[in-house]
């Protein structure tokens, strides 16, 4: 992917919008000052991505729970707001 290039003052204004946009989609920036690149924004190393069939193949060589759906069942039932501790 080809990295896009944005000013320092875009990206200070915008950075957890770029930041996002570098996790969620793999994007890449590189911040420029006065027409001139100083950094750049990316993924890290190490920082992996995984495709919906990666993840299908991975839970489908799983075996079924079939006591899963109960499960989620108890944990929803139980999760209760707190009452107002000003009553």
């Amino acid at each position: 992917m080809n990295a896009i290039s944005i000013s320092s003052t875009e990206a200070a204004r915008h950075l957890g919008d770029y930041l996002a946009r570098v996790k969620h989609k793999g994007e890449r920036f590189i911040v420029t000052k006065n027409d001139q690149p100083i950094a750049e924004l990316s993924p890290a190393k190490g920082a992996s991505r995984v495709t919906w069939g990666e993840l299908k193949a991975i839970f489908g060589s799983k075996p079924i729970d079939p006591k899963f759906a109960d499960d989620l069942e108890r944990v929803n039932s139980a999760d209760q707001p707190e009452g107002n501790p000003w009553d």
